[in-house]
């Protein structure tokens, strides 16, 4: 794709929590207000936490139990997690049977010691990852109460995202380490165990404050509020930061308009700081070595790169500061931060970082519920990294084309299973893996061949602009390109989304009819799709026909760099077979030609093209 036909977004846009989104749609959004105070002890890898949080019910429905997630249970032989891991056909090498393995001062564990509710105790059992409560009184629409917990937990073995003692040594990756309300939406609760997928929340203010050993370095999520305590890098230009008192220090973040909260912890830590032009710090926090250093001090270059021009093509990064820390099994996405590996070439490096950091706008600021459509997340990240990695180093190949390969191989290899299965219950971590990552990815660049690139990536940024902060589905995403494009697309969400029905189209016959030429096209494969077909004559000159669906009601603009069109025509998705004529003698043609630009997904590409 030309880069040049992504077109800036300029200014923030703003979060209201219960906003008109509920009058013109009947959607809404709940909101938390989390404050937290936790203590860790870095001996026994235990913590012990008191959260506040105040809970606003701005649906129209009378709630009469809510759910927390408590992740750090997954990490315990026997948990759903661990059987999981071990039973699925191709098991994730990072976890196997490691859960299974882990010893009583190893395992995850997250417990609720007290709750109450506006001050009244409440019921609660804990179902392993799941806390279920019943309330001593509904929580009414449009009202607000107040949890008070006092909960307690040990840091598990580094195996998946989170964890202490990472393969390379950082000491704390504390992710989904603190209980965490479920959401609840329109499709009402979602209270899925915690079995190795990916996560959704409720956009909330967060304020944490976190007591360690001083010695510790942390970096996460949130604007530090005590920099000029804490020192570590954090400090005010010229402060001196007093020794503190005693054997501890108190961290205190806040976030704002966030649905998670994530934090590293290390004493080796080296904390950079880059202050952009814009306003945003970026913060990388690694452990200094000869596997790290070098890399970690170029990534201060890049991390900024991908900031703006994420932030140009996709829409505004909407916070005032992002933090790379090193920590976790890979990479992972949080709010204005991320947790990756360090030990890496800087390419890898480089690319992981530009992911994770990707996963801001569609993880982060967009949030689709990645259970329900990991694709709506992975893939739309994997393709915006793809761009993002293809500006920074300047490469001129199509940047998707490792997300076509990928989808190929997952069409041809009889484990495909609809984008629209649960992240849970793929039967395969393949059949995840390809359908959230690449052919979610290809879900967009085949969008650009549908509408055109131009107006697929206007959509894209009306997208942004119309549902950041609202946990947009794939039905919000199809109607904003329709409204972009004027043509109707639910055909490309039935299709490509809730079957594993593939693209295959085919020239079947180029023959002479008295002075002009007959084309005659075949679709082979169950999914219909609009085609360009470019005819290459003799003398190098270039000409296109374009075969529209009947049921996109509209057809795309002449793109700028394809070959003038001399003909539109739709094409039923009934008829298997569609013959044209080209008024061209036959000996003039060298070539015809479905889709040069390959971004079809047509899984049989030979027959896409004659020569003569």
């Amino acid at each position: 794709m030309h880069k040049n036909f992504m077109k800036p977004l300029m200014g923030l846009f703003l979060f209201v929590i219960g906003s008109p989104l509920s009058a013109q749609t009947g959607r809404f959004q709940q909101a938390v207000d989390y404050k937290m105070e936790v203590a860790m002890d870095v001996n026994s890898n235990q913590y012990q936490g008191k959260q506040k949080l105040a809970y606003t019910n701005n649906s129209p429905d009378t709630l009469t139990r809510v759910f927390y997630h408590l992740y750090y249970n997954a990490f315990q032989p026997g948990s759903m997690m661990d059987i999981r891991s071990r039973t699925i056909a191709d098991p994730d090498r990072r976890v196997g049977d490691r859960i299974s393995k882990l010893k009583p001062d190893e395992i995850g564990y997250l417990h609720t010691k007290s709750l109450t509710m506006n001050g009244k105790p409440v019921q609660f059992r804990e179902v392993e990852t799941i806390l279920e409560v019943s309330l001593p009184e509904p929580i009414l629409p449009n009202t607000t109460v107040t949890f008070d917990m006092e909960f307690e937990g040990q840091v598990p073995l580094q195996i998946r995202r989170s964890g202490r003692d990472s393969e390379e040594g950082v000491r704390y990756s504390m992710s989904q380490w603190y209980p965490k309300m479920a959401n609840y939406d329109e499709q009402g609760w979602h209270a899925n165990p915690y079995i190795g997928r990916e996560f959704y929340g409720i956009w909330g203010d967060f304020d944490v404050k976190i007591t360690i050993d001083k010695t510790y370095v942390l970096g996460g999520t949130g604007y530090l509020q005590n920099p000029n305590e804490i020192g570590h890098g954090y400090e005010d230009e010229g402060v001196t930061v007093p020794a503190p008192q005693g054997n501890t220090l108190t961290w205190h973040f806040v976030a704002p308009k966030v649905h998670d909260f994530m934090w590293g912890a290390d004493p080796k830590y080296k904390h950079d700081r880059v202050q952009m032009e814009n306003g945003i710090t970026v913060h990388h926090f690694y452990i200094p070595g000869p596997k790290t250093t070098e890399n970690w001090e170029k990534l201060k270059e890049f991390t900024p790169k991908a900031i703006n021009y994420l932030s140009e093509n996709f829409g505004q990064y909407p916070y005032k500061q992002f933090s790379v820390v090193q920590g976790g099994d890979g990479g992972m996405e949080y709010a204005m931060s991320t947790l990756v590996t360090g030990e890496r070439s800087l390419p890898s490096l480089v690319g992981v970082m530009v992911h994770e950091l990707a996963h801001s706008w569609f993880h982060g600021v967009l949030a689709s519920n990645e259970s329900l459509y990991p694709w709506m997340d992975e893939g739309f990240t994997s393709y915006a990294t793809n761009l993002a990695m293809a500006n920074i180093f300047q490469a001129s190949a199509n940047p998707q084309r490792g997300s076509y390969a990928g989808y190929y191989r997952l069409a041809l290899s009889g484990l495909e299973e609809p984008m629209s299965t649960h992240s849970d219950h793929y039967h395969t971590n393949q059949a995840y893996g390809s359908a959230a990552y690449s052919k979610g990815a290809v879900f967009l660049a085949q969008l650009g061949y549908v509408l055109g690139e131009e107006v697929r990536n206007r959509g894209l940024l009306r997208y942004w602009d119309t549902w950041q902060f609202k946990h947009p589905n794939f039905n919000d995403l199809i109607r904003v390109m329709e409204k972009e494009s004027g043509i109707e697309l639910d055909w490309y969400k039935e299709y490509f989304v809730y079957t594993t029905k593939k693209i295959d189209y085919a020239v079947k016959e180029v023959k002479a009819n008295g002075n002009n030429t007959e084309i005659t096209l075949e679709r082979i494969g169950l999914m219909p799709m609009p085609i360009d077909l470019v005819i290459t004559y003799k003398d190098g000159s270039q000409e296109s026909v374009y075969l529209p669906l009947v049921i996109m009601r509209g057809e795309k603009a002449q793109e700028s760099f394809t070959p003038q069109r001399i003909h539109t025509e739709t094409w039923p998705w009934t008829n298997l077979t569609k013959s044209l004529i080209i008024s061209k003698p036959f000996s003039t043609i060298k070539s015809v030609e479905i889709d040069p630009s390959k971004r079809l997904a047509d899984v049989q590409q030979e027959n896409n093209k004659v020569e003569f």
